[in-house]
Order: structure tokens, then C-alpha cells, then sequence
């Protein structure tokens, strides 16, 4: 297996786990807190896709799908354009809104499409490619800590569902 097979593997298995993750939990079950200062699994879902979106756009040199596509106006949420949630407050994840929870799953799948074809698109040697960036990363470094990050969250997620669901 090469390394672009592996990201593509990684990559993959959460697009097939986020959907699942969230299924069948109401809007209101979405953004349960099991504290105050707590995310919760709307705003991990949302922060997957975001965090995904924003790190894969520069490295395929292609614009973000969510400022692109119409996400941001579809979330219509109360923050500055651009906002993946890094260094957001526990008062600006409480003040996350949502009234359709298949945004979540549909706004992770245009994200997930626009990662593989960047990643269709990149051969073992862009891998090697610094990033222009305050980082100066390698490709490679910067794809494995998006699925390290992603992947993270989505246990999160997975967390907070079995406290919701065995609560008293």
C-alpha cells in the first residue's frame, strides 16, 4: 500500500464513522453538554468537516468548500467568516445553532469528496512538498495530522454519544 492509499484508507474510514456517529439524534440531542465549558457533538461534527476543509484547501491549492459551496450561509452561524473552532470559547460553542442535523453529515461528505480528489491529484513526491504556511510543514506531516486530529475528535464524538444515551 502506498502512502496516498493510506490517507485515502484514514480519510475514509471517518467519512463511513461521522454519519453513523450522529444518526438518529435530534437537534437537541446534538447539542447536549455533559458540562458548561463542554463541546458538544454538533460542534465536533462541524469542526471535523471544518478542520478537514481548511487544512486539505491549501494543499490542493483549490478553494475551501465551505465558503465556496454555500456551507457557511447554510450553518448561518454566529461567527467570524472563515471559523474552523480552533481557540473558540465554551460561550462560542454553546452559541452554536442547528435546526437541520443532516447538515452536519452532508456538509462532511462535500468535504470528504474535495479530499479525495485533492488527494487523487497528489503523487508520492508532492508529499515531500513544504507547505507555505507559518509551519513549514511537509504535505505529509500536515495529511497525517489532520487524520491524527479528525480521528480524535470523532472518539469524542463517540464519547459524548454513549454518556447521552446512558444518562439518567
Amino acid at each position: 500500500m502506498h502512502a496516498l492509499d493510506i490517507l485515502r484508507d484514514g480519510f475514509g474510514r471517518v467519512a463511513e464513522e461521522l454519519p453513523t456517529s450522529i444518526e438518529g439524534l435530534s437537534a437537541r440531542q446534538l447539542l447536549w453538554q455533559p458540562a458548561p465549558e463542554a463541546n458538544h457533538i454538533a460542534w465536533l461534527a462541524w469542526h471535523i468537516g471544518r478542520c478537514e476543509d481548511a487544512q486539505m484547501a491549501p494543499i490542493g491549492k483549490r478553494p475551501q468548500v465551505y465558503s465556496q459551496s454555500g456551507w457557511e450561509e447554510r450553518f448561518a452561524l454566529p461567527y467570524e467568516p472563515g471559523a474552523m473552532g480552533y481557540g473558540q470559547t465554551a460561550e462560542q460553542v454553546r452559541a452554536f445553532c442547528l435546526d437541520d442535523p443532516a447538515l452536519l453529515s452532508d456538509y462532511y461528505d462535500a468535504v470528504h469528496q474535495a479530499t479525495l480528489q485533492i488527494l487523487d491529484g497528489l503523487s508520492d513526491d508532492d508529499l515531500d512538498a513544504v507547505l507555505d504556511d507559518p509551519f513549514k510543514v511537509t504535505a505529509e506531516v500536515r495529511l497525517v495530522s489532520v487524520v491524527n486530529d479528525i480521528t480524535q475528535h470523532l472518539g469524542q464524538i463517540g464519547y459524548l454519544r454513549g454518556l447521552l444515551e446512558n444518562k439518567s
